[in-house]
């Protein structure tokens, strides 16, 4: 970690208050202090709809939405032409369990970093909305 230079992203770490306390420690103790966490607030009725629509191609880890990326052919990847994947937990039985574990751990998680003035949310339900918001805070803070 201290040869790391310039910037650098973690993406879903950490996640639970005791990793971002080790996080934290570690960081501190190489003199870099975390300077920005995002945090994504998407409705729960747009994320269930994104997630019972889901299609991957397990071997190459390509994902199709129904709505707004189906594949070509229903149920056939675009590239091969192999079947896709309908993973049994994307319902919202299981999305319902995630979702509460979810709100367990990150509630803590983002008032512990919203403590520590360095918490940014942006809203939307699409990546259309979400990103220029995104963009305009990335420019702005480290530019």
């Amino acid at each position: 970690l201290g040869k790391i230079t310039g910037s650098w992203l973690l993406d879903g770490f950490p996640r639970n208050i005791a990793q971002a306390q080790a996080l934290d420690t570690m960081l501190e103790a190489n003199n870099q202090p975390l300077n920005a966490v995002v945090n994504l607030r998407v409705s729960e009725s747009v994320i269930l709809q994104r997630i019972v629509e889901r299609y991957v191609h397990v071997p190459s880890g390509r994902v199709y939405n129904l709505t707004y990326n189906p594949p070509k052919t229903p149920g056939v990847d675009d590239v091969t032409g192999e079947r896709l994947e309908h993973r049994p937990d994307d319902n919202p039985e299981s999305f319902r369990r995630r979702l509460e574990q979810y709100h367990k751990l990150t509630e803590p998680l983002l008032e512990y970093y919203d403590k520590s003035g360095v918490l940014t949310s942006f809203a939307g339900d699409t990546s259309d909305a979400i990103f220029p918001q995104f963009y305009a805070f990335l420019d702005q803070r480290f530019n």
